[in-house]
């Protein structure tokens, strides 16, 4: 099995020891993406100006990876309230389209960096 690290400079860097996306066998596993920009400073604003740069980030990376929203298969969301469902769904609708991967979402207590959303995804390449 061959791990190969995933890396754009489309996304912000990983904050930590880990790689944007790891791509094995092939399936992409995402990091999670909080809403920071390129630049590493977090996304002003409320959920909905948050959760549209985690998709952005997620985007850059899926494409870093040689797939794209079609291709996922499954994604987790992390969020810090869960009274903000609508807002993170709507977003999250605009970015699939009519593609509906499997998805989990959960109420954490806090995300790093004091970000509203984390989202991670796992796309699988097309044969």
């Amino acid at each position: 099995m061959d791990i190969e690290a995933v890396t754009t400079a489309q996304a912000p860097k990983a904050i930590g020891p880990y790689s944007q996306a790891v791509s094995v066998d092939g399936w992409v596993y995402t990091s999670g993406q909080i809403p920071l920009l390129t630049d590493g400073s977090l996304v002003e604003g409320g959920v909905d100006k948050q959760v549209e740069q985690v998709l952005q980030n997620l985007l850059m990376v899926l494409n870093a990876a040689g797939v794209g929203p079609a291709n996922v298969v499954k994604a987790t969301i992390f969020m810090t309230d869960l009274s903000d469902f609508a807002i993170v769904n709507e977003a999250y609708a605009r970015f699939f389209g009519d593609h509906r991967p499997a998805r989990s979402t959960v109420q954490v207590a806090a995300l790093p960096r004091g970000a509203l959303v984390e989202i991670e995804l796992i796309a699988r390449r097309p044969e």
